[in-house]
C-alpha cells in the first residue's frame, strides 16, 4: 500500500501549499498598511481558500494513515 501513502503525502503537500500560500497572501495585506474594513474584506476572499487547503491537508494525512495501516 505504499501508493495510498505517496497519494496522500501528495495531497497533504497540495494543502500545505495552499495554507502557506494563505498566509503570504494575509501579510501582503497587512504589510500593504490596510486596515479596518478594507483589511477585513480582503482577508474574507482568503477564508474559502484556508479552508479548503486545511480540508486537503486533513484528508491527505488520513489516506496517509489509513495507507500505513493497511
Amino acid at each position: 500500500m505504499d501508493s495510498l501513502i505517496i497519494i496522500g503525502v501528495a495531497i497533504t503537500g497540495l494543502g500545505l501549499i495552499g495554507l502557506i500560500y494563505c498566509i503570504v497572501k494575509a501579510f501582503k495585506a497587512r504589510k500593504e498598511g490596510l486596515e479596518g474594513d478594507e483589511l477585513t474584506e480582503r482577508l474574507k476572499g482568503l477564508v474559502a481558500i484556508n479552508m479548503a487547503a486545511f480540508f486537503l491537508s486533513a484528508i491527505g494525512l488520513l489516506v496517509v494513515v489509513v495507507g500505513t495501516l493497511l
